[in-house]
């Protein structure tokens, strides 16, 4: 349900409502956190401890470095640390492939020209899959599943690629949409949202589950999968890899979750139920009903009740 609104509501509005629900949990703002870009315009870093941190002085925000000077480190707003032990540059990775022909497949800039982040588009025939060259907001390793899903069946014949300039067509989309998005950086070139991917490479596999059909043949399966976590039970429910069990995984998929936890027994306490909002509710829905009724109610009863009622 969250990719269906992100995909209907404007780019902006997605970014402010997630900013304010963080910013709810601690002010990004007041903590010198706040970045010049929007949260989907960059890989998000979600840190429990770091607010901790900072508010018990044991972690420092500053701004840019500007130079080194021996064991000193200068900042661009003029302030010197001394005695620095240790730098580290968390810079990311740049990936290569140095084993492989250039015409296999080429880097330049952090970009690869990779079908769908998988398969070198011009090979003349497709005998190599580069399995979880992606940075997804989301979990890799079922993503990798899926891309093995498919490069498998790509393999053995049962699925095609399309043409080689749809190949390439498709690379460059991905890599404008990128730009557009994202801060530029060498480390936002092979980004993927998670269920986005997921469901890009289960439509080419054949596996991607039918919402709409699920809701009209099994509605308690479908509304699961539709609000539910986007789990990879979903992908084996139909098609090459069909799992029988995928249905009942789906169903207890929260109760796994939660086992590890249950090592101490612990009774929600039993709450009295209140009658009074609904007392409340229903007076107020006879009140309504008898003012706008008023002219149709008999003499009698109408006298009772016109004290309740407002003047006229």
């Amino acid at each position: 349900m969250t990719l269906l609104l992100r995909q209907i509501l404007p780019f902006g509005l997605t970014c402010s409502m997630a900013e304010r629900k963080l910013d709810n949990r601690f002010d990004h703002s007041l903590y010198n956190l706040k970045p010049k870009h929007r949260l989907f315009s960059q890989h998000p870093t979600a840190n429990d401890e770091l607010p901790n941190r900072i508010l018990s002085g044991t972690v420092q925000v500053k701004p840019n470095i500007l130079r080194f000077q021996g064991s000193s480190v200068e900042f661009d707003d003029g302030s010197v640390v001394e005695d620095v032990d240790l730098v580290v540059f968390a810079t990311g990775y740049r990936f290569s492939f140095p084993f492989l022909a250039s015409h296999v497949t080429s880097v330049s800039g952090n970009k690869a020209s990779l079908y769908k982040y998988v398969f070198p588009p011009e090979l003349e025939r497709p005998t190599l899959a580069i399995i979880g060259l992606v940075q997804p907001l989301g979990a890799i390793m079922p993503i990798s599943e899926m891309q093995a899903r498919w490069a498998t069946r790509v393999f053995k014949g049962c699925t095609k690629l399309p043409p080689v300039a749809s190949m390439l067509k498709d690379v460059q989309c991905k890599q404008e949409t990128m730009a557009k998005r994202y801060v530029p950086s060498q480390r936002h070139t092979i980004q993927v949202d998670y269920l986005n991917y997921m469901d890009e490479i289960a439509g080419l596999l054949g596996v991607r589950p039918n919402i709409p059909r699920l809701l009209l043949t099994d509605p308690r399966l479908g509304l699961k999968v539709l609000f539910g976590p986007g789990t990879p039970y979903q992908y084996r429910l139909k098609g090459p890899g069909k799992w029988a069990g995928a249905r009942q995984a789906i169903f207890t998929q929260w109760e796994r979750v939660a086992q590890p936890m249950q090592t101490r027994p612990c009774d929600d306490p039993k709450t009295k139920r209140s009658y009074m909002w609904p007392l409340i509710l229903s007076a107020a829905v006879v009140g309504w009903a008898a003012y706008v009724n008023r002219n149709n109610l008999p003499t009698a009863l109408l006298d009772k009740i016109i004290v309740y009622l407002p003047a006229q």
